[in-house]
């Protein structure tokens, strides 16, 4: 957790990846353990906890975050200035499966182009075999 806290500014509650599992050149993969401690569960839906599509786009969007922090800003390409990963575009958002309490998330990312100082990835999260999400999206990186 102090990596994840190191690389991107997102803190709880408002923090959606647990765990790193791996940053390549061509993408990242992190993990989150689905708590039905999760504060957002009290109220979506009490006796039906359902975890909310927009967090599980933020998971994917956070893992790109760790993403762009390991292998663009950690590499000087943006000579040591202060910058932060922005969401800038979200495109074609799919949620194919319900996420609850219990559940076991990777997410994945994976780097598609480069445009200046924008980056567009698309993400995925998948419990065991299965995909729960896909989705395509660009961050920014903002001084």
């Amino acid at each position: 957790m102090d990596e994840i806290k190191r690389l991107i500014p997102h803190r709880p509650p408002f923090l959606f990846v647990d765990k790193i599992l791996e940053v390549t050149e061509d993408g990242a993969k992190a993990s989150l353990s689905v708590s039905g401690d999760m504060p957002f569960f009290k109220g979506h839906y009490p006796g039906n906890p359902i975890m909310p599509g927009v967090l599980l786009s933020e998971s994917v969007f956070q893992t790109g975050a760790i993403y762009l922090s390991k292998q663009v800003i950690g590499a000087d390409e943006l000579n040591n200035d202060a910058v932060t990963p922005v969401l800038s575009r979200i495109r074609d958002a799919r949620f194919k499966r319900m996420v609850k309490p219990g559940d076991e998330l990777v997410i994945s990312v994976f780097m598609v182009d480069k445009v200046g100082h924008f980056f567009n990835l698309r993400g995925e999260v998948s419990n065991g075999d299965k995909t729960v999400m896909t989705v395509s999206f660009a961050l920014a990186l903002v001084k």
